[in-house]
């Protein structure tokens, strides 16, 4: 971490006896900030740079959510047996293969953002995940090919999993690293926009082809519509990154067009980052970070990629009018997510994330009694009334996970924590809670096992330093107009007094 302040260190009758040597060594460690060094964004620039970031997370949630709701047809097409829930499992198995590499893609692309820059490392990722969703839906049947299925599905599972090991922290940081202090709350949340956005795009598209095709035809082909769709959005993702500059923090760091002055002493200026130092150095926001990341996963793979495989598997409803109903709840939070990223920054990043770990904590229990009850008024009841407790951590989280983390290291840190906590935790849930149901025959286990995420969750709150409205650790103040950059600076120095 960075090096610690040592002012409770600092003998008091010391600062006493010489009042103005400590004066002028506080100065110095922490001196006044001029024009030059005060980052003033354009605006054009920062929308360009969240659409950008935005898209390549639809793009990997759209990959993942098409394996969620496919996993029943999957499991049939890769996993040919004659017990079903023993096809469910081997097909969540290899769900949540692609989380078990996620961490070492995270490893790699994350130093190497903070060393080589962020836009050609989310450019890579991006190429890597469209041809991984693509090749699946090229991959032969159990039939055709027998056990090379299976193991071909695995790998390119794999490629899909090590990708998405450098976006996320990648997409993240590339917006909060462009957003002006005082709106990094609004734009982040768009990064979980685009989330939302590929689950809606991937459960409205399997909800299309289940209601146009018959069971034979999906098993035959329709499943594989989907995945080859990859491809084109993998493009227009890659063309919109490809446009952008780096990020103003990482050219502050590379000594690009953001300049430093003297007085900007408090701001990293090395992007040398490794694996070694973000262990040893800041072991301790990466495991604030790993607890959040975790907590919030469980939910949310829960939420938005259990769910339908629940209601159809485990209740027996029926899975498009299951999918269509969380298609609502989604769409619904689409509608509140950008104003809860505004009131982020009104209120704070703690109020918000913590209002959503309360949710989970109380709600979660309630909200499944709820759902086994079979009505479709109940269903829906229950899904919105978790929806609602997620989409608080969802428009918040994105902009205050970069800001554990200071510049020099903010990639590389981030991209292993929530990876690691991704594939342990998240990835890992839908297969978790149907062992756990299977285990003690109760279909109320996803309450649980979500309530103890929440748990965990409002323990890492509470622990975590509120980030709204300051600048990032290692990085200058970053603004939206010359006026705000000249009252910042004006505002160091108090007015004189006669």
């Amino acid at each position: 971490m960075a090096a610690p302040d040592n002012d409770e260190s600092v003998d008091r009758a010391a600062v006493k006896r010489h009042r103005m040597l400590f004066r002028a060594i506080e100065k110095r460690r922490h001196p006044k900030l001029r024009r030059s060094d005060i980052t003033v964004t354009d605006e054009a620039a920062v929308k360009r740079a969240t659409k950008a970031a935005a898209l390549g997370n639809a793009m990997e949630w759209y990959d993942f959510g098409i394996y969620s709701y496919l996993a029943s047809t999957i499991g049939q097409v890769f996993f040919p047996s004659g017990n079903d829930t023993a096809q469910l499992l081997s097909s969540f198995a290899t769900f949540a293969v692609a989380f078990l590499v996620r961490p070492l893609g995270g490893m790699v692309f994350g130093p190497l953002g903070d060393k080589v820059g962020r836009k050609r490392i989310l450019s890579l990722t991006m190429i890597m995940m469209a041809v991984g969703t693509f090749a699946i839906g090229l991959v032969p049947s159990h039939a055709v090919i027998g056990l090379w299925a299976p193991a071909l599905l695995i790998f390119f599972r794999l490629v899909q999993g090590f990708s998405t090991g450098g976006e996320y922290g990648g997409a993240s940081t590339f917006i909060a690293e462009y957003a002006p202090d005082k709106r990094r709350g609004f734009f982040g949340s768009f990064l979980e926009l685009g989330t939302l956005a590929g689950y809606v795009g991937a459960s409205g598209l399997v909800v299309v082809l289940q209601s146009l095709l018959s069971d034979d035809q999906m098993l035959a082909w329709g499943w594989r519509i989907p995945f080859l769709i990859a491809a084109p959005l993998g493009f227009i993702g890659l063309y919109l990154r490809l446009k952008l500059d780096e990020t103003p923090a990482f050219q502050k760091l590379e000594g690009g067009q953001v300049k430093a002055s003297e007085a900007a002493e408090a701001v990293e200026t090395s992007a040398a980052a490794d694996l070694g130092k973000i262990f040893t150095r800041y072991w301790r926001p990466l495991l604030l970070c790993l607890a959040l990341v975790a907590a919030y996963n469980i939910t949310d793979y829960m939420l938005l990629s259990y769910m339908p495989t629940y209601l159809s598997d485990e209740l027996g409803y029926d899975t498009n009018h299951g999918l269509l109903i969380l298609l609502l709840v989604m769409v619904l939070q689409m509608c509140l997510i950008n104003q809860v990223g505004r009131l982020s920054d009104r209120f704070g990043r703690r109020p918000l994330l913590m209002t959503g770990m309360l949710g989970f904590l109380f709600l979660s229990l309630p909200s499944f009694l709820l759902i086994r009850q079979g009505s479709v008024l109940l269903i829906a009841l229950g899904l919105l009334m978790m929806g609602l407790s997620l989409v608080t951590m969802l428009g918040t989280m994105s902009a205050a996970l970069p800001a554990i983390f200071p510049t020099h290291v903010r990639y590389g840190s981030l991209s292993v924590a929530y990876n690691l906590a991704t594939s342990v935790f998240g990835g890992t849930t839908p297969l978790v809670i149907t062992a756990l149901i299977s285990a003690f025959d109760s279909t109320l286990m996803p309450a649980y096992y979500a309530t103890a995420a929440a748990l965990v969750g409002v323990v890492a709150v509470l622990c975590m330093r509120e980030t709204a409205n300051k600048p990032l650790a290692g990085s200058p103040p970053s603004v939206e107009t010359e006026a705000e950059a000249e009252e910042l600076v004006q505002s160091q120095s108090p007015r004189p007094r006669f």
